[in-house]
């Protein structure tokens, strides 16, 4: 492995997952086969995993058995490696290798990982427990074996084993439940996701309730909380269902899911996150009590709703290659779920308000001592969470309103349509993003102005 990142030689083609918690000694036991594809002869597998216990391991390649050494951890990059035994000779390329690992994990209460949110019921006045997940920026890696960067991109088919009294939601649909007669658990399973980034796996299991609806271009649309928060779904969910589908005719493309599940979680580090077809929010950030909740905080979970599922395009369909490019998530998310906030809600004249807070925000970050440039270099996986900040979020939101203003906004859309269209499902960068807006502006060049104006555009507004 050459310094922050895993090697190139393998990457992962699909995971087969199964997750049983146990919320009553918070703890959950695993199993993941992983079917890895050989781009490069090598002789060993090198995978993320933290804080994670192994039980058994074995690989097989094609119909062989693969035998491997004791894996090694490296506990700063928390990294394990699977090396070839002597004799085994080299994995070649070309070749499909099947990784399966048994494990066990504890269900932490550091809100990241897969971790354990506590709560008062409302109905009963119990105190309760739930898992949920929170794998950005680097800590599916505490759930699951996993090649944990964004551009290692693959399937996910999850089974989770949810107690008696709970239910478990994933990314996708529920393909099939099996109940088991003596203990009263069902397993989930679930439909395989597209193509997506380790980040982007969610899963929840608790006791839940939700309301339901429906875009008018038919995907299922819900909003689930714990017991007691009758009715407080609602504005959530009607946000929901107009910003997928103003988003599927902005962007030219359709939400291509079946389905998007919004999840309040009691205990919840940040305001929400954006994890394929199963977006998980801090309560105050997607809960409304039409009698007691402020215009101003009501304004707040319209825009939040709409910022997540921005990203269901802008960062799941098509993902920044590393986290250099974070901004290109979050900055666009937040100027685009500005826009469908405006599109929904007219007579808030959020542009007005966005010059003075965002705008305004991201001035005075950037004249910090600690200021850094929208694009980042990240050189070790410590650094990444420094970087979501007023400058990835407010100003890289800036600097495209910028861009849509110099270059028009028809041909700002088209550009956007047109970099969506050419990298979905994969990764992107930057500088592709920019390709994209000069072949439809028609004379514009971005690339170069970004270039020329880094140390205007990307270190100062």
């Amino acid at each position: 492995m050459a310094g922050h990142r895993l090697p190139r030689a393998l990457r992962p083609v699909k995971y087969v997952l199964e997750v049983v918690p146990d919320l009553g000694a918070l703890t959950f036991a695993g199993k993941v086969t992983v079917e890895v594809e050989a781009v490069e002869s090598c002789a060993e597998i090198v995978c993320h995993a933290s804080e994670l216990t192994f039980v058994a391991c074995a690989a097989r390649c094609g119909d062989d058995i693969l035998e491997l050494l004791p894996p090694v951890a490296d506990p700063e990059y928390a990294t394990w490696t699977f090396a070839v035994a002597p004799g085994g000779g080299r994995i070649a390329k070309g070749s499909t290798v099947s990784l399966t690992i048994q494990y066990t994990g504890v269900l932490n209460d550091k809100m990241c990982g897969f971790y354990r949110s506590t709560y008062t019921d409302l109905v009963s006045g119990e105190g309760k427990t739930m898992a949920t997940t929170q794998f950005e920026a680097i800590d599916a890696r505490q759930a699951l074996p996993c090649w944990d960067e964004p551009a290692f991109k693959a399937v996910f088919e999850v089974d989770v084993v949810a107690p008696k009294g709970t239910i478990a939601l994933g990314n996708m649909p529920v393909r099939e439940r099996e109940v088991d007669a003596e203990s009263g658990a069902t397993r989930f399973c679930f439909e395989p996701t597209p193509v997506m980034s380790s980040y982007l796996l969610a899963f929840v299991v608790g006791d839940l309730q939700c309301v339901e609806g429906k875009t008018e271009k038919g995907v299922d649309v819900a909003v689930y909380s714990t017991p007691g928060h009758d009715g407080q779904g609602d504005f959530a969910l009607s946000v929901a269902c107009k910003a997928l589908d103003f988003f599927g005719d902005y962007f030219g493309i359709d939400y291509v899911l079946p389905k998007c599940d919004m999840v309040a979680i009691a205990d919840f580090a940040a305001g929400a996150m954006e994890n394929w077809g199963l977006v998980t929010y801090r309560e105050a950030a997607l809960l409304v009590d039409e009698r007691k909740t402020s215009a101003a905080a009501k304004q707040r979970v319209a825009y939040v709703v709409c910022h997540e599922l921005a990203h269901q395009w802008f960062g799941n369909l098509v993902t920044m290659a590393w986290w250099n490019d974070l901004w290109l998530n979050e900055g666009f998310a937040t100027w685009v779920g500005w826009l469908a906030v405006d599109a929904i809600f007219p007579e808030w004249q959020v542009w007005r308000q966005f010059v003075a807070n965002d705008v305004g925000y991201a001035l005075r970050v950037d004249a910090l001592e600690s200021s850094h440039p929208i694009e980042a270099v990240i050189n070790d996986p410590k650094e990444i969470s420094q970087i979501f900040d007023g400058l990835s979020y407010q100003k890289g939101a800036a600097v495209i309103r910028l861009l849509e203003s110099t270059i028009g906004a028809d041909a700002f859309k088209a550009g956007m349509r047109l970099y969506l269209d050419r990298f979905r499902f994969g990764n992107a960068e930057t500088r592709d993003l920019w390709a994209a807006h000069e072949e439809v502006s028609k004379g514009a060049n971005v690339s170069a102005s970004w270039g020329r104006g880094r140390a205007r555009w990307a270190t100062r507004c």
